[in-house]
C-alpha cells in the first residue's frame, strides 16, 4: 500500500471516528440524566477515542482525499471492524459482558442484524440501551453514506467511491449531481421518518425513551428493543404494533423513492421492485393471517395484527417480535421462512437478497423458457422498461449463489460445533441476512448467548460479510486486489 492510500484511509476513518465520538457523548449525557455509575469511565473512554481520531485528522488536515476504488473497498471493511471494536468497548464498559460479547453486540447493532447476547434486556442501564439503538441508527443508512457526507469537508468535489463500495442492489441510481447532495437528502429523509415514528409511538403510549429507541431500531430495520419481550411488551396495544408495522415496511422501501416523494415525485413508488415488494408483503401477511387464525383460533384483528407485524419484521430484516411466533403451527413457520430469504428493496436499510434480484432472476428464467420455444429469437430482460445487460444479470446470479453458499457454509460450521440443525440453519440465515432472530434456540423468545465467544466472533464476521453483500469483503482475498495497491 502506498503512502497516499494510507493517508486517504486514515483521514476518512479519523473523520468518521470524530463524529462517532460525538454521538457517544450523547449517550454519556443520558447516563448523567439517569445518574448511572459507569458514566465517568465511559466519558474518559470517549475523550481518549476523540483525541486519538482528532490528532490523526490534524496530522492529515492538509491532505486532499481522492480515493480509488481499492481505497474505498479497504476503508469500508476497516470501518466496520474498527466501529465494532469501539462499540464493543463501549458496551463492555457499560454492562457486565466479555469483550467478545461486546464485539458481537456492536457488530449486530451496526449491521442492523438485531441478534443479541443479552438475556435480561430490561436490567440494562439506559446508557447501554441507547448505545445499542444508536448503533442501529447509525448503521442503518450506512456509516459509509455518513462518511460520504463528511467527505464534503475534506474533498469539496464529493466522491462516489465509498458509496459504490457499500451500495446494495443491482445498480446505483444517482439522483443528484453530487453524491454529497444525495447523502444529505437521504439522511434528512432518514431523520424525518425517525422523528415521525418516535412521535407516533409516544402518542400511542410509549415513554419518550422507549419511543426514541424503538424509532432508531425500526427505521434502521435493526430490531433491538428496550424490553425482553420486544414489541410483545405492547402486544395489547394494536396502535403501536400497526405503527411499527407500517414504518418497518416504509424502511424496507428504496429510500431514493422516499426522497423523490418528499420532492413531490411519487413515481419511485411505482417501480417494479417497490410494487412487487408490496404485493409479496400483502400476500404473505394475508396467508399467514388466515393460517394463524385457523390454527390458533384467534380473532381476525389479533391474527392480522401479529401476522402483518411478523412478515413486515422478517421481510425487512428488522427482527422485532410482537409474539413468540416460534410456537405457531408448522404451516405458519413455513410461511415465515419465505421472507427470511427475500429481503426488501435495494437502497433501503434492510438486508437479505433484495426483491430486485428475484425480479431479475425470474425474468431471466422466463427468457430462458421463451428461447427454448424460439431458439433464434433475441429476447432481453427488461426491468422498469429498461434493458438489463448480461453483465448485471450475471452479477445477480453470482450474488445469489454466494449468498446461499455462505449460508450453507455457516450452517455446516455451526452444526459441526454441536448445535442442532434448526438452530444452525436459522442462525446462519439470520446473521447473513441481517435479520436477527431465527428459530430453535435463537427464536424470537431466545437470544445468541448459547454460542461461545469464538463462535460469536465468527457470527459477527458473517454479519459484516452479509451487510457488505459479500463482494466487498471477498475481494480482499484476491491477489489481484493487492497486486497494484
Amino acid at each position: 500500500m502506498d503512502g497516499r492510500s494510507l493517508k486517504n484511509i486514515a483521514k476518512f476513518i479519523a473523520t468518521v471516528g470524530i463524529v462517532f465520538s460525538l454521538f457517544l457523548a450523547l449517550v454519556a449525557f443520558v447516563g448523567v440524566i439517569y445518574n448511572e455509575k459507569i458514566v465517568e469511565e465511559y466519558i474518559l473512554f470517549d475523550i481518549i477515542f476523540f483525541i486519538v481520531n482528532f490528532v490523526i485528522f490534524l496530522a492529515l488536515i492538509k491532505h486532499e482525499v481522492k480515493m480509488s476504488i481499492k481505497d474505498g473497498i479497504l476503508a469500508v471493511n476497516l470501518i466496520w471492524i474498527l466501529l465494532g471494536l469501539t462499540g464493543g468497548s463501549a458496551l463492555y464498559l457499560t454492562s457486565n459482558i466479555t469483550f467478545a460479547q461486546g464485539f458481537f453486540e456492536a457488530i449486530s447493532g451496526f449491521t442492523t442484524t438485531g441478534a443479541t447476547i443479552y438475556s435480561d434486556i430490561e436490567s440494562l442501564s439506559h446508557m447501554t440501551l441507547l448505545l445499542r439503538s444508536l448503533f442501529h441508527w447509525l448503521g442503518g443508512m450506512g456509516i459509509i453514506v455518513l462518511g460520504v457526507g463528511l467527505l464534503t469537508f475534506i474533498n469539496p468535489t464529493g466522491s462516489l467511491t465509498l458509496f459504490k463500495a457499500e451500495s446494495t442492489g443491482v445498480t446505483l441510481e444517482k439522483l443528484t449531481p453530487k453524491i454529497k447532495d444525495m447523502a444529505k437528502g437521504l439522511w434528512l429523509t432518514y431523520l424525518f421518518l425517525t422523528v415521525a415514528d418516535a412521535l407516533l409511538l409516544y402518542v400511542g403510549g410509549m415513554n419518550w425513551f422507549d419511543a426514541i429507541n424503538h424509532a432508531f431500531s425500526t427505521i434502521s430495520t435493526g430490531g433491538f428493543s428496550t424490553k425482553n419481550a420486544s414489541l410483545g411488551y405492547w402486544s395489547g396495544n394494536y396502535f403501536i404494533l400497526w405503527v411499527t408495522t407500517i414504518f418497518m415496511f416504509l424502511s424496507g422501501v428504496n429510500f431514493i423513492a422516499h426522497l423523490r416523494a418528499l420532492k413531490g415525485d411519487f413515481k419511485g413508488y411505482l417501480s417494479e421492485e417497490v410494487v412487487w415488494f408490496f404485493i409479496l408483503f400483502i400476500a404473505l401477511s394475508s396467508v399467514l393471517t388466515y393460517v394463524h387464525m385457523k390454527n390458533a383460533h384467534v380473532s381476525l384483528l389479533e391474527s392480522s395484527t401479529h401476522s402483518f407485524f411478523t412478515i413486515s419484521s422478517i421481510i425487512t430484516t428488522t427482527g422485532f417480535a410482537s409474539t413468540d411466533y416460534g410456537k405457531w403451527s408448522h404451516a405458519a413457520l413455513a410461511i415465515i421462512f419465505i421472507p427470511m430469504f427475500l429481503g426488501a428493496n435495494a437502497g433501503s436499510t434492510a438486508g437479505g437478497i433484495k426483491t430486485i434480484r428475484f425480479i431479475a432472476i425470474f425474468k431471466t428464467l422466463g427468457v430462458q423458457f421463451k428461447q427454448i420455444l424460439h431458439p433464434k429469437a433475441m429476447i432481453s430482460v427488461f426491468i422498469d422498461k429498461k434493458k438489463v445487460d448480461g453483465k448485471t444479470l450475471g452479477n445477480v446470479s453470482a450474488f445469489i449463489f454466494v449468498y446461499l453458499f455462505s449460508t450453507l457454509l455457516l450452517s455446516f460450521y455451526l452444526f459441526a460445533r454441536g448445535y442442532d440443525y434448526l438452530t444452525s440453519m436459522s442462525a446462519a440465515i439470520a446473521v447473513i441476512g441481517n435479520i436477527g432472530p431465527g428459530f430453535g434456540n435463537v427464536g424470537p423468545a431466545d437470544n445468541f448467548t448459547i454460542f461461545n465467544d469464538f463462535d460469536k466472533i465468527v457470527l459477527a464476521i458473517f454479519m459484516i460479510i452479509g451487510r457488505l453483500e459479500f463482494y466487498t469483503f471477498i475481494i480482499l482475498f484476491s491477489r489481484e486486489f493487492w497486486k497494484k495497491f
